[in-house]
């Protein structure tokens, strides 16, 4: 199924290519050669997942998108002090390409002006290779793959770029630059010559957003505190003059590039990238501006809104068939189970859904095999619901319904809430309990795929596992032993302080198991099913412990007494033998069913 934030994309692209304002950069002559007509947007989540459209993978040059990448290198290799003496982290309010040099001490006003990032290249300590190549293999380990140099941008921004040679001598003059300045001005032009995609450039704001870590490689390229600082200094002075506005309009710390890209991050969340050389007054893609508006606006990426960190919102999922409900049912009942259940999967979700929680759920649910109809999202670990996520999941309930695949919810305190759907679509069906919808797909289950026997509501007794090995008489005698019981819809079966009576056999209808949980709610946990037995614990005594079982509608069963079972001790004690095998081996049976589950989830 195609993802909806793909979708979403599309037609956020579709729409941007309608706005043919701005030019590309002319005064890099290089640059000005460039298509206005190119236009990428990817989207990178915080674990390394992409989203792109468009010219995502066309090559361009990466400008002053290196700025704060330079900065954090060299916060790595010299610490806070030492480049705090050399460079400040202020607001200029002028743009990138001003002097705004600090009156007396020749600092310039923060690192995302070429002046501080002509500095910054300064501070990255060369190595053995030279400082150019260390700084190219930095950026590659941000990209995830080798990033090589533009020689024609570069010779270009070489040939033009007095003023940046200017700046180098200026801050010589003040003792910020402690050497000759043109290899490192040099170094800043190769640096902004590195050739990236829309796509490369994701996978390095989603490092950002992963506080440090390559979410592909799994590399930790910087440190939490780094990573901090280097996305303040980008959310007040990444946008240059238009800082402010960026800031209070779209909430993401961001740089811009000449070169026709922006970067934007939502820490724990997402790294944005968007690619389109025409740019405004203030030197940024007006595309991509408006891009990242969009973004922040329909997906609620600002940061203080989203302020919390937003992980994979999936706890563990399962199909049916790996875990099933855990109501008693007849061995050709879990046959069937055992075939089809693949085609019902669960999902538990936990902590706050916001849009990259929600993205996982979107993105898991997005790349299932078409062969799976039902879809369970259990919301009772999830906090808090974003609207962003509301709309999310809406477009996911739409789009499997479109496929004739089914959205089911669990959602007893309504967290999700109305979700706005097309007036032509079913709402979702909601379950009071995990328990309750994995049942309901096996019900849809065994509709479908239960015509190997008669029914699923109607069993035969002899056929149930209680006669297994029995030849026919010792099967009749055991009959004969046996008696009906009837129960009305509602009616006790079991108080919670009773003890089991004997052993049951559900001919039809259905038994459910109730119990208080430690807040007073009433909690179901189990049901039996035709062709299933309940109440074994009476061969030792046992009592319900607090558990209360109830008939759903008619019930049929067949009991066979613990007193009929002593007594059978006595009178047949080969037939006694046979009847405690096959009990034990249900109950056995019972509990590794149980225990496969329990790992299932825990393996999830």
């Amino acid at each position: 199924m195609k993802s909806p934030i793909l979708s979403y994309l599309e037609y956020l692209h579709a729409e941007g290519k309608q706005n043919t304002a701005g030019a590309p950069a002319a005064y890099i002559p290089e640059l000005g050669r460039v298509s206005p007509e190119l236009f990428g947007i990817s989207l990178a989540t915080a674990d390394g997942y992409t989203y792109e459209v468009g010219d995502a993978r066309h090559p361009f040059t990466i400008q002053s998108i290196s700025k704060p990448f330079s900065y954090g290198i060299a916060l790595m290799d010299q610490g806070f002090d030492a480049v705090d003496r050399k460079v400040d982290v202020e607001p200029s309010g002028e743009a990138f390409n001003e002097i705004s040099l600090t009156a007396g001490s020749g600092r310039p006003r923060n690192p995302m002006i070429n002046a501080g990032a002509i500095v910054s290249t300064s501070l990255v300590l060369p190595e053995a290779a030279g400082r150019y190549e260390r700084i190219r293999a930095a950026y590659s380990g941000f990209a995830g793959r080798d990033l090589s140099l533009s020689q024609e941008v570069f010779e270009s921004e070489q040939s033009s770029g007095y003023r940046n040679l200017a700046l180098g001598y200026l801050l010589r003059s003040f003792g910020i630059i402690e050497e000759d300045p043109s290899p490192i001005v040099e170094d800043y032009f190769k640096q902004c010559s590195l050739e990236v995609t829309c796509h490369d450039l994701s996978i390095m704001a989603a490092t950002l957003a992963n506080n440090g870590v390559n979410p592909i490689s799994g590399e930790r390229l910087l440190t939490d505190d780094v990573v901090e600082r280097v996305l303040s200094v980008m959310g007040t002075s990444g946008m240059y003059d238009g800082a402010g506005n960026w800031i209070t309009h779209v909430g993401m710390p961001a740089k811009s590039g000449v070169g026709g890209g922006i970067i934007a991050v939502l820490p724990g969340q997402i790294g944005v990238a968007v690619f389109s050389p025409p740019l405004d007054e203030h030197g940024n893609s007006v595309r991509g501006v408006e891009v990242c508006r969009r973004l922040s606006q329909d997906l609620q990426m600002h940061f203080v809104r989203a302020g919390r960190t937003g992980r994979s919102a999936v706890r563990c999922s399962y199909s049916v068939a790996d875990s099933p409900s855990g109501s008693r049912r007849s061995e050709e009942s879990r046959a069937v189970f055992n075939q089809h259940g693949g085609i019902a999967r669960v999902y538990e979700l936990a902590g706050d859904l916001l849009f990259s929680g929600a993205e996982s759920v979107v993105r898991a649910v997005s790349d299932l095999e078409a062969e799976v109809r039902y879809v369970v999202l259990d919301l009772l670990r999830v906090d808090e619901v974003s609207e962003v996520a509301k709309k999310m999941i809406a477009e996911l309930h739409s789009r499997l319904a479109l496929e004739d695949r089914e959205l089911l919810l669990v959602d007893p305190e309504g967290k999700l809430g109305d979700v706005d759907l097309p007036p032509e679509l079913p709402g979702a069906r909601v379950f009071g309990s995990r328990q309750d919808a994995i049942e309901w797909c096996e019900a849809k289950i065994l509709t479908a795929f239960g015509t190997s026997f008669e029914s699923p509501e109607h069993a035969r007794i002899f056929e149930s596992s209680l006669f297994e090995g029995l030849d026919h008489a010792d099967a009749l005698d055991l009959r004969s032993m046996m008696l009906e019981r009837v129960f009305d819809d509602g009616e006790r079966v079991l108080g919670p302080d009773e003890s089991f009576p004997g052993v049951f056999f559900v001919v039809q209808g259905q038994v459910i198991s109730s119990g208080t949980a430690s807040n007073g709610r009433r909690l179901r946990l189990t049901s039996v099913n035709p062709g299933a037995t309940f109440g074994e614990s009476a061969l030792i005594g046992a009592r319900a412990g607090g558990v209360e079982l109830t008939a759903v509608g008619r019930l049929e069963t067949l009991f066979l007494p613990a007193t009929a079972i002593a007594a059978l001790e006595e009178m047949n004690k080969d037939l006694a033998i046979k009847l405690w095998r096959a009990l034990t081996r249900g109950g056995y049976e019972s509990l590794d069913r149980r225990l496969q589950e329990v790992a299932v989830r825990l393996g999830n």
